[in-house]
């Protein structure tokens, strides 16, 4: 049902937590399951230079959280401004059709985040 991948993220979850002081912080949920993802970055010049996540939600989202922040960490904001639920979707080696929504979750939460930076 699951890939390794995302089993791995889910058992395994990388930059849980909260940042103190963070540049900024986001929230989103999704109001058909429930499930709801909190970011926190720290921004120095256009980089990530830390990330955080928590998530209330089904195992997807919780390894998509973990993905999510495992791929953007040192990245610039151009650079991920352009990642896709598709993306995130396909790096944890695929999701179920009925788990779909938790790439949109974390695709959702990075857009808001970035949103504030800007």
């Amino acid at each position: 049902m699951y890939s390794q991948k995302l089993l791995d993220h889910f058992h395994h979850p990388r930059n849980v937590g909260e940042i103190a002081g963070a540049t900024a912080v986001a929230e989103t949920s999704n109001p058909v399951c429930g499930d709801l993802m909190k970011l926190w970055a720290v921004v120095r010049g256009s980089r990530i230079m830390n990330v955080k996540f928590k998530v209330a939600g089904c195992v997807p989202a919780v390894a998509c959280g973990s993905w999510l922040t495992e791929t953007i960490l040192g990245k610039s904001l151009d650079e991920v401004a352009v990642l896709t639920p598709d993306q995130i979707e396909a790096g944890l080696g695929g999701l179920p059709p009925a788990s779909k929504h938790a790439a949109i979750l974390a695709s959702d939460s990075l857009k808001r985040l970035l949103d504030k930076l800007r």
